[in-house]
């Protein structure tokens, strides 16, 4: 029951209902596994930005120091940081998500330079045994 209850979390974690097929990030955007975004930030050289939805952001908490935006596709640009030279670093629930490439696309038309994504999620950084900040 409990694994049933993590996977729906997940699943619910995207905030788009479209299919993921129908939102693949460009060829442009480069992503970033779990341990390259764990050794960026010990460095400071990356800040991550978190497109999970508030429940997924209670149970499983996010990456230290992350920039928490509204949702995917409505949140201002606003909520990035104004540099847009900073190196940033979009994540989302897992792997099946999708939401992070989507916003990740936003933030590159928007003229932020420097836009990757770690594909693996929330899921994929709590499964390294990385560290969560809890909000």
């Amino acid at each position: 029951m409990w694994k049933l209850l993590v996977l729906a979390l997940f699943a619910a974690a995207c905030t788009k209902a479209e299919p993921a097929q129908e939102r693949h990030a460009p060829a442009q955007l480069q992503t970033m596994t779990v341990d390259e975004v764990d050794a960026s930030l010990a460095k400071g050289e990356v800040q991550p930005v978190d497109v999970n939805g508030d429940a997924t952001r209670q149970h499983e908490g996010v990456l230290p120091g992350a920039v928490l935006l509204t949702d995917d596709d409505s949140f201002k640009i606003s909520e990035l940081p104004a540099d847009k030279s900073k190196p940033l670093v979009f994540y989302c629930a897992n792997t099946a998500c999708s939401s992070s490439h989507h916003a990740a696309e936003k933030a590159i038309t928007a003229g932020y330079e420097r836009v990757r994504v770690m594909p693996d999620g929330i899921a994929g950084w709590i499964k390294a045994g990385k560290q969560t900040q809890k909000i």
